[in-house]
């Protein structure tokens, strides 16, 4: 198998913990060890969950913008022009657009990143199949 500890392929921070002091009425001093986190431990604990934010905004993206839109014709409606109501239809009419571009955005670049992933593999392939048969 392999003959690293578990605790590296886990992928445990490999620099010291950073160390906050705090200080008591008495001049006593008390030091609190704040633990690193890797990507691999927050991977294991979410359960992949933070590389699938797109699919997570665009519901909530979608309900904003739903009641942006509704809010602000709600509000123009009685013709209150820069009243509250219509500043927070506005408000959530931008916001909700802003999350459904973001989601969006972070799809694209999703894409991309298994697209360069794929031609890499395939190149990898390729080149393995040259040296066996070539």
């Amino acid at each position: 198998m392999t003959d690293k500890p578990i605790k590296e392929i886990l992928g445990a921070p490999k620099h010291p913990e950073p160390v906050t002091m705090e200080k008591s009425n008495n001049n006593d001093c008390v030091v609190t060890t704040v633990p690193l986190v890797s990507e691999c431990q927050l991977t294991a604990a979410t359960g992949g969950a933070e590389l699938s934010c797109y699919r997570c905004t665009i519901p909530f993206g979608v309900v904003i913008l739903i009641a942006g839109v509704v809010v602000t014709a709600v509000a123009y409606s009685f013709n209150s022009h820069g009243s509250i109501i219509s500043v927070f239809g506005l408000v959530l009419l931008s916001s909700g657009l802003l999350l459904l571009a973001s989601s969006a955005l972070c799809w694209k670049i999703r894409q991309q990143h298994k697209k360069a992933k794929r031609r890499e593999s395939q190149t990898a392939l390729v080149a393995n199949q040259r040296s066996l048969f070539g």
